[in-house]
């Protein structure tokens, strides 16, 4: 199976960000709508519709986040991006900025990655230093800077909403939508967030063009994706791969030869058994969310859920009916199918519907995709319940 590198050797640090910089912003708008770039965090709305909207906000001032709180469990690439590609992420960013006329960005950082932040914050000084931040970067008259800021540590504050209350300084929890973070977001402007590996792609589109991204991916899925895979494999990594990738592909290249079942795109992903194997992971098949974790024929996904519901009750941030009560039902009937309890009649298909009013009712993606391990692996697994 080749590997694909987009986000890679031939990389030249300002190439992108001269290339851009010397282009009308709408161009730039044009060229990542062009590109079919879509968001890497999970949701995957297209990119350039994304900055447009923000382009085209009122504003005086307007911002460009990096969410950078990678918590999803099983997901680690971002980590990757950071200490190996962060020149990437900035051209990115001030790419971005261009494009919607922006001269402030924040880079959000997970508060477990407090380890790496002297070396980002060297490595973004050093960029500076070079004439790619701040006053007048590359003599284009553009300013643009960036600050870091750290998470508390809640999951919830990796949806966009939460992570703005958070840098506000308030709890983080989800707001409202509409107004979106495009047209009313951080201090009530206009303001755009990508995660690491959406900014990451763009200097590729910038320097290369968006035919040249296209010839990766699937028509409708554009591009290639880092996928942290871990669990019951023998070469657990950050791997890029083109979307389309199937997933008994995938299987194959960290040799996991006795799967059983596979999660796609962490705690509130999707989980799979074997007569799924052969369908690709893309946008219009499996969400190709950062995180596969593999589970061979020794687990019972019973345990693998009871341990999946009980972080979702830790990390609910409690707003919402649905998801902070739903959570706890449901772990609540999955502990006593642990303990060798039975349920009463018919309490699996009420735990379904519980489900669907979470999905439809909670304000932020984690209350709407927290029961998801519960209807997969009900689905996939029912004999292990």
């Amino acid at each position: 199976m080749e590997r694909k590198r987009l986000l890679s050797p031939d990389y030249k640090a300002g190439e992108a960000l001269e290339k851009a910089l010397s282009r009308d912003s709408s161009d730039i708008i044009k060229l990542i709508k062009d590109s079919g770039l879509r968001g890497r965090g999970g949701a995957g709305f297209p990119t350039g519709v994304k900055w447009e909207l923000a382009a085209n906000a009122p504003g005086d001032v307007k911002y460009v986040i990096c969410n950078a709180d990678e918590g999803e469990p099983g997901t680690f690439k971002d980590r990757v991006l950071l200490l190996e590609h962060i020149e990437k992420l900035v051209e990115g960013m001030v790419i971005a900025a261009h494009a919607i006329g922006a001269t402030k960005g924040i880079i959000y950082l997970r508060a477990e990655y407090r380890w790496m932040l002297n070396t980002l914050v060297s490595e973004i000084d050093e960029m500076r230093s070079r004439g790619f931040l701040g006053k007048n970067i590359l003599n284009k008259g553009i300013d643009f800077d960036i600050e870091f800021r750290l998470n508390a540590g809640a999951y919830v504050c990796g949806e966009e909403t939460s992570l703005i209350e958070s840098l506000e300084g308030k709890r983080g929890e989800p707001r409202n939508k509409p107004p979106y973070p495009v047209q009313c977001g951080y201090l009530e402007s206009p303001t755009v967030i990508n995660n690491v590996e959406t900014f990451g792609y763009v200097p590729f589109i910038v320097t290369h063009g968006a035919d040249e991204f296209k010839k990766y991916g699937t028509e409708k899925s554009s591009g290639t994706k880092l996928f942290s895979i871990s669990g019951d494999c023998e070469n657990p990594g950050v791997f890029e791969l083109d979307l389309g990738t199937k997933v008994q592909e995938l299987l194959d290249l960290v040799g996991a030869r006795n799967a059983k079942a596979v999660q796609i795109g962490g705690a509130a992903g999707i989980t799979i058994g074997e007569k799924d194997f052969d369908k690709p992971i893309s946008y219009e098949g499996f969400p190709p969310g950062g995180s596969i974790i593999v589970f061979n024929r020794s687990r019972n996904m019973r345990h693998v859920l009871k341990n999946l519901m009980d972080f979702f009750v830790e990390e609910s941030c409690g707003h919402c009916t649905p998801c902070r009560e739903g959570n706890i039902k449901i772990l609540d009937a999955v502990e006593k199918l642990d303990r060798g309890e039975s349920l009463p009649d018919g309490y699996m298909q009420t735990l379904l519907e519980l489900a669907e009013v979470m999905k439809i009712s909670s304000k932020c993606g984690l209350g709407q995709c927290s029961a998801n391990p519960f209807v997969y692996i009900y689905k996939n697994f029912r004999e292990d319940l």
